[in-house]
């Protein structure tokens, strides 16, 4: 049996995180997995199938809400700044750290999508970690735009993130538009309709909003999580990737893993952005699991 707890820790003065502590059978300490989401995902998309599965082989499991979002306190609400997220995640290490069912010296981490790119950032600068996994990880923000938009509609993104800026200047609230949508006359981070799926997905109500402020576009257009890979050696790396992927980029993920030093691992799953979730995540976790059991028992 695995227990599941609501815990919250301080990220600074001002904020506390929130989420969910897994904690296996048997006397402890464990060994240790800290879990986060993607863009402007909470824990309640999907992830808990993933941390029940490391739990339930012996992993004390922390699964938190990113700042400004679902549990956790921050404003703007659903606000995606990579670098305050990574800085936050260290915060969450440190919170695993000091709980008494951990073993402090066999912690890893799991990042998905936009939190694959901070796993292999955080990979390569807190050497407290003693295993990665990034799973369909963000590697270019500036390659991934030059896929997904088209060009003509370049300009017109430029100027409404410019005018969010002026706005914000003169004293107003940050822009906002939706994160999925299926009109093309309505801005949204995504289109297709797996993704209208996933983020649609049932959650609790209050949990969740379809809407991210017009900045986060920015921030992830200018995060370059990639330009770190080679960084994360000697802390082994296992990054899970899938074949169809359109949305972080299949190429741009086997081109950072060539960059990548060893210890490293490559797994490769049929299917979109989106199927590790779902349609793949027998295989997704498997991998991961199979990871952490290597490097952290």
């Amino acid at each position: 049996m695995v227990e599941r707890k609501d815990v919250e820790f301080k990220a600074d003065a001002d904020v506390t995180l929130r989420g969910w502590l897994y904690l296996p059978d048997g006397p402890g300490p464990h060994p240790a997995i800290t879990m986060a989401h993607g863009y402007a995902g909470v824990k309640d998309h999907g992830l808990e199938p993933f941390a029940r599965t490391f739990a339930e082989n012996g992993f004390v499991v922390l699964l938190h809400d990113h700042r400004a979002f679902g549990a956790s306190d921050g404003h703007p609400r659903q606000d995606v700044d990579p670098w305050r997220q990574i800085s936050d995640w260290r915060r969450a290490i440190s919170y695993l750290e000091s709980r008494p069912e951990v073993d402090p010296g066999r912690i890893g981490l799991w990042g998905t999508s936009y939190a694959g790119g901070h796993a292999i950032v955080l990979g390569a600068t807190d050497r407290r970690l003693r295993a990665v996994v990034a799973q369909v990880p963000t590697i270019s923000g500036y390659e991934q735009g030059l896929r997904r938009i088209a060009p003509e509609a370049t300009a017109a993104l430029e100027e409404a993130l410019d005018e969010d800026e002026r706005a914000q200047a003169r004293g107003e609230a940050p822009r906002t538009q939706a994160i999925v949508g299926s009109d093309p006359t309505v801005p949204a981070s995504y289109r297709t309709q797996e993704a209208i799926d996933f983020y649609l997905q049932p959650t609790p109500d209050g949990v969740w909003a379809n809407y991210a402020t017009v900045r986060s576009t920015r921030a992830a257009r200018m995060y370059e999580p990639g330009a770190w890979v080679s960084r994360v050696s000697p802390t082994p790396l296992l990054m899970v990737v899938a074949l169809g992927d359109t949305v972080t980029v299949t190429d741009l993920a086997l081109g950072a893993y060539e960059r990548a030093l060893e210890p490293k691992r490559l797994r490769l799953i049929p299917g979109g952005h989106f199927a590790p979730y779902i349609a793949e995540f027998d295989q997704a976790s498997e991998a991961a699991l199979t990871w952490f059991r290597e490097h952290l028992h």
